[in-house]
């Protein structure tokens, strides 16, 4: 069987289909990935073949993206979703996926759930396709409405096609129950790695902080990540602030003596030893966080982030503490109010055994779904 793969830019939309890209490798399947120019490094490490499509002219995408930060949260998504994700990116990314399904002829489409132009090739090209959820599936559903007009002006009918396609998501049914008539769940396997003794031997619980890909490269991420180590300085913890290569760490200002820096560390290898992950709510950090049974502080920022916040508070695997200070432009700080509402939550969560018994049910309830390459196998077109 021959898959290809898409993706938009950025390494949260495109780390869910790893596994699967991951299992058809391992299948024998053919694979060919297609993404922007902005993941060419990431691909160019792998050993799957690769063409890079178009990006979006700067003139077009930087005056949307100016907006997207100036709106209130609910306005912002609309307008991320359907102008950057549903116009821009398709218009951008839809030659380069034209000629390989002309010209590949794959038997299969996977994209990441915010990649449209595959949907509008494969659709025209007679390929059946599936989208990999990058966010939770309510949030995701909220969204597709603002994709009709959009998709549907590249052929009547497309919208619709997309909303009934197979739905693959890596969350487990009990945080994130899916509206999706066909949605099939499968995970990845942990093999986590050991962190170097960044503490000289100090055996406290160990926090991660974290504010993912996105928002550690914001201008407002360095008063973000003083805000949240000044919140964790004060308990008897280790902790280890991993900041993206974006941020400046000369900004942060001292460093806590318990805590440790680095630009980036493998997810897996942090989670691996965690007691705790203080966050922005991104999905890749909860759905590792609980894939590993860590529990989480959220401090949700923007996009699909309140609600992944509301859904591990529900699930009672960690707590949500949203901002007193509004949407995240380049004034916003945590504020006192919010350090101290971060500390008393941290502390909450480390003292109470119940937050972590529950990410625990949900990490078992994950490694009960599909491998990838069982996935791969239920989707296989069949002749």
């Amino acid at each position: 069987m021959r898959v290809l793969f898409a993706s938009t830019s950025g390494s949260g939309h495109f780390h869910p289909l790893v596994p699967l890209i991951d299992a058809c490798t391992a299948r024998g399947d053919g694979v060919l990935v297609v993404a922007p120019p902005k993941l060419e490094a990431l691909l160019a490490a792998r050993e799957q073949p690769y063409r890079i499509g178009g990006e979006p002219p700067d003139d077009e995408l930087g005056p949307v993206m100016a907006r997207v930060l100036e709106l209130p949260p609910d306005d912002s998504v609309s307008l991320m979703t359907r102008e950057v994700f549903g116009r821009l990116y398709t218009a951008a990314m839809l030659p380069a996926l034209e000629e390989a399904c002309r010209e590949w002829r794959p038997d299969l489409v996977l994209h990441e759930a915010y990649e449209f132009a595959s949907v509008v090739a494969a659709e025209r090209h007679g390929i059946q396709h599936a989208q990999v959820a990058v966010s939770a599936a309510q949030f995701a559903r909220s969204t597709d409405v603002l994709l009709r007009p959009v998709l549907d002006s590249y052929g009547p009918g497309i919208a619709e096609r997309l909303s009934v396609s197979p739905y693959l998501t890596r969350l487990p049914a009990s945080l994130d129950p899916s509206p999706y008539a066909v949605t099939h769940r499968y995970h990845e396997p942990l093999r986590p790695g050991v962190l170097p003794d960044w503490w000289g031997g100090v055996e406290e619980p160990l926090v991660h902080l974290t504010l993912g890909t996105v928002a550690g490269a914001m201008p407002t991420a360095a008063g973000l990540y003083r805000a949240a180590l000044e919140a964790v300085s004060g308990l008897p913890v280790r902790v280890l602030l991993t900041t993206g290569h974006g941020t400046d760490v000369s900004g942060l200002g001292p460093i806590p003596p318990n805590a440790h820096v680095e630009a980036w560390v493998p997810q897996a290898d942090v989670l691996g030893s965690a007691s705790l992950v203080v966050c922005h709510g991104g999905s890749g950090t909860v759905f590792g966080a609980l894939a590993a049974g860590v529990p989480l502080v959220c401090v949700p920022l923007f996009a699909d982030q309140p609600v992944n916040a509301r859904l591990v508070a529900e699930a009672g695997a960690g707590t949500a503490v949203t901002p007193t200070t509004g949407p995240a432009d380049e004034s916003t700080v945590l504020g006192p109010d919010d350090v101290s509402r971060i500390r008393s939550a941290a502390e909450l969560v480390l003292k109470e055994p119940s937050y972590r018994a529950r990410a625990k049910c949900l990490s078992e309830e994950m490694r009960a779904t599909a491998t990838g390459r069982e996935l791969i196998g239920a989707l296989e077109p069949r002749s």
